[in-house]
């Protein structure tokens, strides 16, 4: 209708009269090629292996595209993107020692700040002759890495040693929180803990729940990463597990705890908040 007497009348008042926003008279929908959208939905799923369809929609929602979830898990489907990657388990926790026990401090706390809760853990990672360990720290709240550290010896040099790095980049949490493994409970780790005015937090024996967020975070490297590839030296896994903590997971992965942000983002943002208030 418009069109058709646009000649005579201008578009303003022909869109006043008929009650339509000149802006949706102007309006030409961007059609979507499948092949384009699928070939994008390949590549995400080529950098972030593990991404669900949900978060894989929040990625192309970050690059400007515009769908609902249901098509991307459709076309995820098709491709046969909608994988489970099965887990071999080894254990790296060594409850049978002599040193003190700590209460779980975390379990009813309401997290609501950057370094208020740091959660550790430790993991192997398999090499092609040899097993080595991590040593991990995130911060609950943003998600953010605050310090690992990989070698060949699981002591308590290994979470000590990731402790150190943490502490010398960032500000000490208000509270540690772990398991009951001889490494975090060592007497040269739990006194570098009191030094720098931490409470101390563990989680209950066998109950591994109790620290969830350190354990989503080892099952998203070894999905992520670990799985993907085969490390002949401890200096390659270092290098490899190394980017993807500090440049993969901390500025590109997208987490939808965080509003589907990275942890960088995450964390920026709280603290661009605090200083606007």
């Amino acid at each position: 209708m418009i069109d058709t007497v646009s000649q005579e009348a201008p578009v303003r008042q022909l869109c006043e009269l008929v009650e339509c926003a000149r802006s949706s008279y102007y309006y030409q929908p961007k059609v979507i090629v499948e092949a384009d959208l699928r070939g994008q939905i390949e590549t995400i799923c080529l950098e972030f292996p593990r991404y669900g369809y949900r978060r894989v929609t929040a990625q192309l929602h970050r690059l400007g595209w515009v769908m609902n979830h249901k098509r991307v898990l459709r076309l995820m489907r098709e491709a046969n993107l909608l994988v489970e990657v099965k887990q071999v388990c080894r254990g790296t926790t060594n409850s049978q020692h002599p040193w003190g026990r700590y209460p779980n401090l975390v379990q009813d706390v309401v997290i609501d700040h950057p370094d208020q809760v740091w959660c550790a853990d430790i993991t192997y990672i398999r090499l092609l002759t040899e097993y080595v360990y991590l040593a991990i720290l995130m911060d609950v709240f943003t998600r953010a890495i605050r310090g690992w550290y990989l070698t060949r010896q699981l002591t308590d040099q290994l979470s000590l040693t990731a402790l150190q790095r943490a502490l010398t980049v960032h500000a000490p949490p208000e509270i540690h929180h772990s398991d009951q493994g001889v490494q975090y409970a060592s007497a040269s780790y739990t006194t570098l803990l009191h030094q720098a005015c931490v409470q101390i937090s563990m989680a209950a024996v066998g109950c591994p729940t109790q620290n969830a967020y350190a354990e989503r975070l080892i099952r998203t490297l070894k999905e992520e990463e670990v799985y993907l590839h085969e490390y002949a030296t401890v200096e390659e896994a270092s290098s490899r597990i190394g980017r993807f903590l500090d440049d993969v997971y901390m500025h590109k992965r997208i987490h939808s705890a965080l509003g589907y942000l990275t942890p960088a983002e995450f964390e920026a943002g709280y603290h661009r908040e605090r200083l606007e208030q």
